[in-house]
This record gives C-alpha cells, sequence and structure tokens, in this order.
C-alpha cells in the first residue's frame, strides 16, 4: 500500500491531475496493420433517376401502356404528374358496365364524388338517376366516368393545364371501352372532348363528332349541361328531357 500511494504522489507531482483507464496502457506495443483487400471499392446506391419528358409526355406515355380499365386505374393512381392527385381525398375513376356502348362523361368530381370514389355522387347522382329512368335506362347499364379523376381544391375550376395532364387518360378509357356513343354533361367536359369548331355549336340541338386518339372513327357526341346546373336550374332541365329523349331514340333506332 505504500508503494502505491507513493507511486499516485509521484504522478500527482508530475502533473496528472485524471484517471483515463483503469489499466495502464503500452504504448510500446506494436500496433496490429488491418490489410485492404485489393479491387474497386464498393460503389454506393444510385440514386433513382428523375422521370424523363415533361408531364404531358409522361401523362400519353403512361396512358397508352394501359391495356385494361385496372391498368388504366393503376396508372392513374401513380402518375404525380398533376398537383390535383395530392389534393384530392380520392380517386374517381369509371364505374359501370364496360360493355356498354354508350359512355356518360361529366364535370370534374365535385365534393361528395372525391368523399367517396365515385363519379356523379350525391344529389346530383340522384338527379342523374331519376334522369336515366325517364328514358327507361339505369347507370348499371351505362359507363359513367368524370372528364378529370381528381377534385380540383375547393371545387374550383380546372386549370388547362390539368384538363391537358388528365385528358390522355379520359382518351384511353375511351380507346379500352370503344362505346358506340358518348353523353357529355357540362362545358368543361364538352370543351375537353370537341373541337373548338363543333363545341361553339354545342348547344344546338344533335349530335357532334370528336375524334378521339386510339379510336379508328369518329365518335357521336350529345352534349348536356352539367347536372349541377340542372340541379339548381330547374328550366334547363326541359332542353335536357329533349336531349335524353334524343338518345333514347338514337339507341332504339340502333336496336332495331
Amino acid at each position: 500500500m505504500d508503494d502505491a500511494f507513493a507511486l499516485l504522489r509521484l504522478q500527482v507531482e508530475w502533473g496528472a491531475d485524471e484517471a483515463i483507464d483503469l489499466d495502464p496502457i503500452d504504448r510500446l506495443r506494436p500496433v496490429e496493420v488491418k490489410t485492404v483487400p485489393l479491387g474497386r471499392p464498393a460503389l454506393a446506391a444510385a440514386p433513382a433517376e428523375p422521370p424523363k419528358g415533361t408531364p404531358g409526355e409522361r401523362a400519353l406515355s403512361v396512358a397508352a401502356q394501359a391495356r385494361t380499365l385496372d391498368e388504366l386505374r393503376d396508372a392513374l393512381a401513380s402518375f404525380d404528374g398533376c398537383a390535383l392527385r395530392d389534393t384530392a381525398s380520392n380517386l374517381v375513376f369509371a364505374e359501370g358496365n364496360p360493355a356498354s356502348p354508350t359512355l356518360i362523361i361529366g364535370e370534374p368530381p365535385g365534393r361528395d364524388e372525391d368523399r367517396g370514389g365515385h363519379p356523379f355522387a350525391g344529389p346530383e347522382g340522384q338527379l342523374l338517376d331519376q334522369m336515366l329512368v325517364s328514358i327507361g335506362l339505369t347507370r348499371g347499364e351505362l359507363m359513367l366516368t368524370p372528364v378529370l379523376p381528381w377534385r380540383p381544391p375547393g371545387g374550383r375550376p380546372p386549370s388547362p393545364t390539368e384538363i391537358a395532364l388528365c385528358l390522355p387518360f379520359t382518351h384511353r378509357l375511351i380507346a379500352l371501352l370503344k362505346p358506340q356513343r358518348i353523353v357529355v354533361f357540362g362545358g368543361i367536359a364538352a370543351r375537353a372532348l370537341l373541337p373548338a369548331a363543333q363545341n361553339r355549336r354545342r348547344g344546338q340541338r344533335g349530335w357532334a363528332e370528336a375524334s378521339i386518339p386510339g379510336m379508328h372513327q369518329a365518335l357521336p357526341i350529345l352534349t348536356l349541361p352539367a347536372v349541377s346546373e340542372l340541379l339548381k336550374n330547374p328550366p334547363l332541365r326541359r332542353d335536357a328531357w329533349a336531349r335524353l329523349r334524343l338518345l333514347r331514340r338514337t339507341m332504339d333506332e340502333i336496336q332495331t
């Protein structure tokens, strides 16, 4: 013990004021050298490449690759080129009978469609159902879809850019369904699908024609006011009723 205290006193006199380790370190011990095997060092994983092309070019490419309705829905759900996807609550995709010769295209989704993810929902959907029943049809016999799959924030009108980004998917939907005719509700959907000259005359009664990418011939299109307008402005329903009767006559003439 006396020797230990003597050594401790000597270290304090030399200036040692703290203990680093419990055991002494042999500074003169040879250091073991680790060898590194020759060869190329491991490369870090390359970062994911950003999508190529503009959002519009990507929309055209992604939509064209869809071969079925399920593939088209998945392509829409994963498409990140349109900001509407990030602000909407749900994707609103086409529903109904894919074999139907009649496709109904409506305005961008409203609040009820956005909440439930189904086209023509809420009071507007109820009115559409009543209109269809009046000419002997049900929505289960038809195919229904909005012109855009996502609701713009606050229900505002979509911008031309947003329409242009979503339109390739609508065109691809039409090409996959191959309907004989299209019924369009609302000015936004009509302007998106009809040429400018035809769109200026859409207020006239009768069928217009539109060339759809992926279709071999032009499709007849019948335009009506938006269901939301019919709900708020009952006098418009008289003209809508006349056009629905034209749809019924056209369907009956083709069946006979």
